[in-house]
C-alpha cells in the first residue's frame, strides 16, 4: 500500500475552496477544479515516500501492481478518479468511443498535430466513459430531451422574441418538427448558425430573466444561468436541447461514449477511463471542432442514466456502471460506527480516498492509517479489510477495475 500525493488542476470553472474544505487542505486563491488520483501521464499521482510517479511505479512491475488479467487487457491502470468542484459551467462535451478514439488519434498523428496542440481533439487513443457521484447538490446536463419538450419551451418564449432572433427561433422550431433526425439537425443548426444563433441565445436569456414565470421553470432557469457566464454563446441553446439532471448527495449518474453532457455546478467524485479525450460544443473558450463533434454525438433522446447503489453491507455501497474499466465503492459510516470492518472491492489495483474521519487498511501483512484528505494506491491480488476509526462520521471512496472477462475490449 502506497500513500499518494495528487495534483490539482486549476481550471477557470473551478471553486476556490470546495476541494480544500472537503479534504482539509490549505486555501488557494486559484480556482481548484479537479484533484486527479491515478496514473494518467498528464498529471500522475506520486508515491508520497519516494516521489515516483504512479504510472512509472506500475510500469515497473505491472503484473504485481495490476494483476495479470488487468495488465494483459489494458496495459495500464485503466481508470482515473477525480474530485471535481464546479463553481460555473464546464464545456458542453462528448467523448469518443474506443474505435473513434483510436482512429482519431492515429489520424491526428499522421497529420503531424502535436499532442499538446490547443486544436488537437484526441490526446490519446482511449475512450472516456465516466460516472459522477454527488457529494452534495449537483446540477448537470446529460443527453437530449424529447423534441416535444424543447418545442414547448421555445413556443413559450417565442412571443417575446423579435427580429432575427425570432426568425432563427422559427427555423429551430421547423427543424425540431421534422421527422429526420430532428435533434441532430437542431444541434447542427445551433453550432453552425453563426451570428443569428448568438442573437437568439442572448435574447432568449434576456427574456427568461425578465419574466418571473419563465425563470421559475427549471430548464429555462438553467439556460439563463449558463448564459450569465457565456452570454450569446451557442452552447446556451445546446443546453436548451438537453436534460437537466439534479443529484442529491449519494446519487450517481453514468455517461457513455457519444453522450452529450456538461456539469453545471457542484462537488463530486468522478471516475472515468484513463483518458483525456474531449470534443467540445459550447460554453467554453477552448477549441471546438463542430464536424468532429457532430460525427460522434448520439442524437436520439433519452433519460440520464442514474446508477443504483448495490449494498455490500451496512454503510457500504458499490456503484457499477456498464463499463469495464471502473466501479466505485463508497463506505460512509455515520457517527457511532467506529470499529466497523468492511471488505474492499479492489480487483486489478485500486485507489482509496478518505474524505472524512479515518480508516485503518489491512492487507498482505501491512496496516496503514488513512485520514481525511489522504489517498492510497492498493496493489492487486490482496484481500483488503478496512476499519473505521475515531468518533465521528468517516467516508472512504475506493475506485477499482471491474473483474476482467474474456470479452474483447469495448468499443462503446
Amino acid at each position: 500500500m502506497f500513500h499518494l500525493h495528487n495534483g490539482i488542476r486549476a481550471y477557470h470553472w473551478g471553486s476556490t475552496d470546495a476541494i480544500s474544505r472537503l479534504l482539509g487542505y490549505g486555501t488557494d486563491i486559484s480556482p481548484q477544479a479537479e484533484l486527479w488520483l491515478g496514473a494518467h501521464p498528464g498529471n500522475p499521482s506520486r508515491v508520497e515516500s519516494t516521489g515516483q510517479a504512479l504510472d512509472e511505479l506500475i510500469s515497473s512491475d505491472p503484473e504485481r501492481f495490476l494483476g495479470s488479467p488487468v495488465s494483459d487487457r489494458f496495459g495500464q491502470l485503466p481508470f482515473l478518479m477525480k474530485v471535481l468542484a464546479a463553481a460555473r459551467p464546464l464545456s458542453i462535451q462528448v467523448h469518443p468511443s474506443l474505435t473513434e478514439a483510436r482512429e482519431g488519434f492515429e489520424r491526428e498523428d499522421d497529420a503531424g498535430i502535436a499532442h499538446d496542440a490547443a486544436h488537437r481533439n484526441y490526446k490519446d487513443a482511449n475512450h472516456k466513459p465516466e460516472m459522477l457521484y454527488a457529494l452534495g447538490d449537483f446540477v448537470a446536463l446529460s443527453g437530449f430531451r424529447e423534441p416535444l419538450r424543447i418545442l414547448e419551451d421555445l413556443q413559450a418564449v417565442r412571443p417575446q422574441l423579435t427580429g432575427q432572433a425570432a426568425a432563427t427561433c422559427d427555423e429551430l422550431v421547423s427543424v425540431l418538427e421534422s421527422g429526420q433526425d430532428p435533434l441532430g439537425q437542431a444541434l447542427r443548426l445551433v453550432l453552425t448558425g453563426g451570428e443569428p444563433v448568438r442573437l437568439l441565445a442572448q435574447q432568449l436569456a434576456d427574456r427568461i430573466h425578465a419574466d418571473p414565470e419563465l425563470s421559475r421553470q427549471p430548464q429555462l432557469a438553467e439556460v439563463r444561468w449558463a448564459a450569465g457566464y457565456y452570454p450569446a454563446d451557442p452552447g446556451v441553446l445546446v443546453a436548451l436541447l438537453m436534460n437537466v439532471v439534479t443529484l442529491e448527495a449519494g446519487e450517481a449518474i453514468a455517461l457513455g461514449s457519444g453522450n452529450i453532457h456538461a456539469y453545471l455546478r457542484g462537488l463530486g467524485i468522478e471516475v472515468m477511463a484513463n483518458s483525456d479525450n474531449v470534443l467540445r460544443g459550447g460554453l467554453t473558450s477552448k477549441h471546438i471542432d463542430v464536424p468532429e463533434l457532430l460525427a460522434i454525438t448520439r442524437t436520439e433522446p433519452g433519460q440520464p442514466c442514474r446508477l443504483p447503489a448495490q449494498p455490500l453491507g451496512a454503510d457500504n455501497n458499490l456503484f457499477t456502471p456498464d463499463f469495464e474499466e471502473f466501479r466505485l465503492q463508497v463506505i460512509d459510516t455515520p457517527d457511532g460506527s467506529s470499529g466497523d470492518t468492511h471488505s474492499l472491492v479492489a480487483d486489478g489495483g485500486a485507489i482509496a480516498l478518505c474524505t472524512a474521519g479515518s480508516f485503518t487498511l489491512k492487507g498482505d501483512g501491512q496496516q496503514l492509517l488513512v485520514q481525511r484528505g489522504e489517498s492510497v494506491f492498493l496493489p492487486a491480488g490482496v484481500d483488503y479489510q478496512v476499519t473505521s476509526g475515531g468518533t465521528g462520521p468517516a467516508t472512504l471512496f475506493v475506485a477499482s477495475t471491474r473483474p476482467v472477462t474474456n470479452r474483447l475490449p469495448a468499443t462503446g
